[in-house]
């Protein structure tokens, strides 16, 4: 490190210039010396001068060039750590020989791999519910920008458990909690592979079916719903468990705010309407 810090004038932001510039020196000390000998003895020798200069200046290029090569995994470690630092994604990770620089790269993937893993855990924890181990409304909603990029038709539906109060009250919380993650369940097991759900909050779900109409979605829903409300293992207890749903058209990310409200006014209607049923937003 002495030698590192006593150096650093020396091109204090590029280190690499820094080892260049003294390997330039070094390697122009024979032909300094050859300089200065014949300067001493006053013999010029121009023939041996300039076939030392040229082979000076020569291998001079190719060690440059030769260094500048053999510094480039440090460079790129660097850069995996500046990667990993911002949280983004390292495609390829590079293997080096063992030696100083293939070590330190070692250790920079191990770092990077070690950081990627923590922060996808982080992220999972911050968009998961811990409950039913689905999405949260974080997490829905961050997956249905992605989703929504394209500006392709989807259709999006809020479900909201029928008189889960009662089945609180009634039963206990781990009644309702044990209910809470059937349903999440079944959303996660029956619905298609392209599809979004999520726990939006409480005993509300909200599902995303991506290039999917409002006739095709509305079938999705009652086939989810009659199967809920068809499963006995969900009323044990003497008590039936359905779920009314509203659904709404989506196209752009930019309406999700206004299409949530829109989805939750027909579930609202559903509600109103008997409960257990599917009703589709009177803004389509």
């Amino acid at each position: 490190m002495r030698f590192y810090n006593a150096t650093a004038f020396l091109f204090p932001k590029h280190y690499e210039w820094r080892i260049l510039c003294i390997c330039f020196g070094a390697v122009h000390l024979p032909l300094i010396a050859y300089v200065g000998l014949q300067a001493a003895t006053g013999h010029w020798d121009v023939t041996t001068l300039l076939t030392l200069l040229a082979a000076t200046l020569v291998g001079t290029g190719l060690g440059l060039a030769a260094i500048r090569a053999l510094l480039s995994p440090i460079a790129e470690a660097t850069q995996m750590l500046r990667s990993v630092q911002d949280g983004e994604p390292i495609a390829k990770i590079p293997r080096g020989a063992d030696d100083l620089v293939g070590r330190l790269l070692g250790g920079v993937a191990t770092a990077a791999n070690e950081s990627a893993a923590r922060i996808k855990r982080l992220v999972d924890a911050a968009e998961r519910d811990p409950l039913t181990g689905i999405r949260n409304r974080r997490g829905f909603t961050d997956s249905a920008r992605e989703i929504l990029l394209g500006h392709q038709t989807a259709v999006l539906a809020l479900i909201d458990i029928d008189h889960f109060k009662l089945i609180n009250d009634q039963f206990d919380h781990e009644a309702g909690d044990v209910v809470l993650k059937t349903v999440a369940g079944r959303l996660e097991s029956e619905l298609r592979r392209t599809d979004l759900s999520a726990r939006w909050g409480g005993e509300e779900f909200a599902v995303l079916l991506p290039d999917t109409m409002l006739d095709e979605a509305r079938m999705i829903m009652e086939r989810l719903r009659a199967s809920v409300a068809l499963d006995r293992t969900l009323d044990e207890q003497g008590w039936p468990v359905t779920f009314s749903c509203g659904l709404a058209s989506i196209r752009d990310f930019a309406q999700f705010d206004e299409v949530i409200r829109q989805a939750d006014a027909a579930l609202y209607g559903a509600k109103n309407g008997g409960r257990n049923r599917v009703h589709v937003s009177a803004a389509e």
